[in-house]
């Protein structure tokens, strides 16, 4: 039991070493000296409440989602008729006051019409529950309203995909550590270390990124573009700015058909060879260079607009089929407005538009003032402590001690090394698991002291004692390991930033006040070879 081998020995102070290294660069900067540029940097990244940054609350509007689903709906219910063998004719579409309504021009064709169009509105999942109520009033007019449920299922879809997105496009920034929950059914909570101006990232999670290719109407009158005006089966949209539309404030577009964005594989800002202004590479999957090959072959010559959140970036005119599968976005850019729509589009349009409810910075100041009491008040904590185990146990209470000291440093330079982020929680968990390993300590020495009280000698009763001690510690860890692992898995920011201290701890702590006392006490007892020992 108490027999270490050269090699574990070597290994055992190795990832020591290993770990108290690693936490060199932690240690420096938290005492403002400099470190070496050219040597790598473990860096224990800081939470937002200690660090300081953003904070913003943003709220989705479930009538947008409402809307969405009725227009898609429209959509289906054209092709589906289409496609239909009856060739079903409707007219007097409108998608207006939350259902969808049209009228079927053969009233002979209304049973043909509800069959076709009724596969549409089954619900998902296990319930069976539809979506969609169908009526059919005045003989042959059928209204399609969106059922509460249905409504209330595609918010909470809308709503974990944004999260998505939001995650994606602050990644995108390089941010450390971003906390982004859900808050209720149409919120999100969003917290990011270390940003201090909150206006660039309003900006980029303010954008929806929905972008469309859609062709431009070319039977509206110009005068009834600009009272507003669109041809059956088109809409106006307006321009981005003036520039874009060569003077022109919006311009009149197919509101069916088209291509969308969510198609693309990636997005890159560059530069156009020719003007030198900035522009958006785009490149489509497999199935939307399909279709963007398709759009361009069969209407070269005409004009197709290019939308991103309702509004026109640009028209140009298809002069050949785009066979590759990728395209140009020009707009008026600056380098850094078409970096952050090079971001969106690669991360993903938002299914719904988010709003800035509530907004605050949290000042680093707050952070170091908790950083100062948080250090005190461990220092303090760990001092007591180290006066009373050595008063207690002696030589036994050296190595304890030494074993805490190692084990705090051992917690740094793995939360380096990994690139974790400490939260002021995280300052708990770390005092926590100082008194976690202390504790093992404890158990150890008191389980030795009665073996001692039995009457065995000092080699056997040191190694009864570690041996019996330890499965009650492992125990015990595992029990708080597996709590650990719930409270990272299922909670967010600060908890976790707790949860990843406690699980590095409890097997630095383990480590420390069972292997390594065990190996310092055994390296004496072969060389004092000691008859008693003060307990």
């Amino acid at each position: 039991m108490l027999d270490f081998p050269r090699w574990k020995v070597i290994w055992l102070w190795f990832v020591t070493l290993v770990c108290v290294v690693a936490a060199i660069p932690s240690l420096t900067s938290t005492m403002g000296l400099g470190w070496p540029s050219a040597l790598p940097e473990p860096k224990i990244n800081l939470g937002l409440d200690l660090a300081g940054g953003s904070h913003i609350l943003l709220e989705a509007d479930p009538s947008q989602v409402r809307q969405q689903r009725i227009e898609g709906m429209e959509e289906s219910v054209r092709n589906k008729l289409k496609q239909d063998g009856n060739k079903i004719r409707i007219s007097d579409i409108s998608n207006r006051d939350g259902a969808l309504t049209f009228i079927v021009a053969n009233p002979t064709q209304i049973d043909a019409t509800r069959e076709a169009i009724l596969p549409l509105t089954n619900g998902a999942g296990l319930t069976g529950q539809r979506d969609w109520d169908i009526n059919v009033v005045d003989g042959n007019r059928f209204v399609l309203k969106p059922t509460e449920a249905g409504v209330n299922q595609a918010v909470t879809q809308a709503m974990d995909t944004a999260v998505e997105v939001v995650r994606k496009r602050i990644d995108a920034l390089g941010t450390k550590e971003p906390t982004i929950i859900r808050s209720g059914p149409t919120r999100i909570v969003v917290q990011v270390p270390g940003l201090q101006d909150p206006q660039a990232l309003k900006n980029l999670l303010g954008q929806t990124a929905k972008l469309e290719f859609k062709l431009v109407d070319t039977t509206a009158l110009p005068s009834d573009v600009a009272q507003g005006i669109a041809p059956p089966g088109s809409e106006i949209v307006p321009f981005s700015s003036p520039a874009a539309g060569g003077g022109v404030p919006s311009i009149a577009v197919k509101r069916l058909g088209g291509i969308r964005g969510d198609q693309l594989t990636n997005a890159q800002q560059t530069n156009n060879q020719q003007t030198n202004e900035p522009v958006v590479n785009i490149t489509f999957n497999t199935e939307g260079g399909a279709k963007f090959a398709k759009l361009t072959t069969q209407n070269t010559g005409k004009q197709f607009a290019i939308i991103l959140d309702g509004k026109v970036l640009s028209a140009p005119t298809i002069n050949e089929p785009i066979l590759g599968g990728s395209a140009v976005i020009s707009g008026s850019f600056t380098t850094e407005s078409a970096n952050a729509l090079a971001i969106s589009l690669r991360s993903g349009a938002l299914p719904v538009d988010l709003k800035v409810v509530e907004e605050r910075t949290v000042g680093p100041d707050l952070g170091a003032d908790s950083i100062r009491k948080g250090m005190i008040a461990m220092g303090v904590g760990t001092l007591a402590l180290a006066v009373f185990i050595l008063v207690t146990y002696g030589r036994f209470g050296v190595y304890a001690n030494l074993a805490v000291f190692i084990n705090v440093i051992m917690i740094l330079g793995i939360m380096g090394i990994i690139g974790t982020t400490l939260t002021l929680p995280g300052i708990a968990g770390f005092v926590l698991t100082i008194g976690a390993a202390v504790d093992a300590n404890v158990l150890i020495n008191e389980r030795i002291r009665e073996e001692r009280h039995r009457g065995r000698k000092v080699m056997q009763a040191v190694e009864l004692g570690y041996k019996e001690a330890s499965r009650a510690i492992f125990d015990a860890n595992i029990t708080n390991v597996i709590a650990a692992v719930l409270m990272f898995a299922f909670g967010s920011g600060p908890v976790k930033g707790f949860a990843v201290v406690l699980m590095i701890g409890i097997a630095t702590s383990v480590f420390t006040a069972v292997t390594l006392t065990r190996l310092w006490v055994a390296q004496w007892l072969r060389r004092a070879r000691p008859t008693e020992i003060a307990l």
